[in-house]
């Protein structure tokens, strides 16, 4: 009986170290790579991992699986680095947290869409919770609603929640690294003329910033996108996604620790009510199949 509970619990914190990582972008991104390259920074975080990665495993998907592979990478890699700047640079970082702080309920949406799964109430009202929890830990007075900005966002959490959703519905005999591996791989070809176009070129870069740019794609990219896509196979879609505000909340404690970054007590209250939502969404989704399985039940 304790097996399969503490497979969950371990799969749901290997996937939590994911959005982790990623909380450290910030910190790494504004202390150390040079400034007004966010196409460039995206693209090298995830062409090289990419490429090494395909090139460890060594594993070609079926010809089938192409056409698959390729809108997953620009939901999950292309589109969603690429919107992910743009709302970056348009809007405070609070705010475009916020906004992508909806991701959860857009896979309950999707859930309930494609496969009539629908979320229990306490699973909606918690992703709501975690909405106004992020708000209160992030959002100032003085916070800036740029229209593009607030698109973008939304459209960014939007491409994320569907290919995540589908990378789990979409069965597939491709092992997570090299499926990781193809994904990072086609999303850095798609980012590629974003940073050409619109990026001026990289100076001469200090052995700082060549850490920061290795650390970004060895561990930002390629080992945590290795573990979000093999939570994305073993648990539920909402689950998932729901671990996704572990990454501002990351990015708020760093801040406080190494910048000396200011927490008052409205902010406190914002992070007890995230941590709450995360919590309460993992309580709920418990023994929920994913996507994939369900379709396999339903297609026997």
């Amino acid at each position: 009986m304790g097996g399969p509970v503490q497979q969950r619990k371990l799969d749901v914190l290997l996937t939590a170290l994911a959005p982790a990582i990623w909380g450290s972008t910030y910190i790494v991104t504004t202390e150390f790579l040079p400034p007004d390259r966010p196409f460039i920074a995206a693209l090298l975080r995830t062409l090289p991992a990419g490429l090494l990665l395909t090139a460890y495993t060594r594993q070609l998907p079926a010809k089938g699986q192409w056409g698959r592979l390729l809108l997953l990478s620009a939901l999950n890699i292309g589109f969603f680095q690429a919107l992910l700047f743009v709302a970056a640079y348009r809007l405070p970082g609070g705010v475009a947290a916020v906004v992508g702080a909806i991701q959860p309920l857009l896979v309950m949406a999707l859930a309930w869409a494609l496969d009539g799964r629908r979320s229990s109430g306490v699973a909606i009202a918690a992703a709501v919770a975690g909405i106004g929890g992020m708000a209160a830990l992030l959002l100032s007075p003085g916070a800036v609603w740029d229209a593009a900005g607030i698109a973008a966002a939304l459209a960014g959490a939007a491409s994320m929640a569907a290919g995540m959703y589908l990378a789990q519905r979409w069965k597939t005999d491709v092992p997570v690294l090299a499926f990781t591996g193809w994904q990072l791989l086609a999303g850095g070809v798609m980012l590629a003329p974003a940073a050409l176009a619109f990026d001026p070129p990289l100076p001469a870069l200090t052995g700082a910033q060549v850490l920061a740019y290795a650390y970004l794609s060895l561990v930002g990219a390629m080992a945590a996108y290795a573990l979000w896509f093999r939570g994305v196979a073993r648990l539920s879609p909402v689950a998932v996604s729901s671990l996704g505000l572990l990454s501002p909340l990351t990015a708020v404690v760093l801040g406080w620790a190494l910048l000396g970054q200011r927490l008052d007590g409205i902010s406190l209250l914002g992070m007890a009510i995230v941590l709450a939502s995360i919590l309460t969404v993992q309580w709920a989704a418990q023994g929920k199949a994913p996507a994939s399985q369900l379709v396999q039940r339903r297609s026997a």
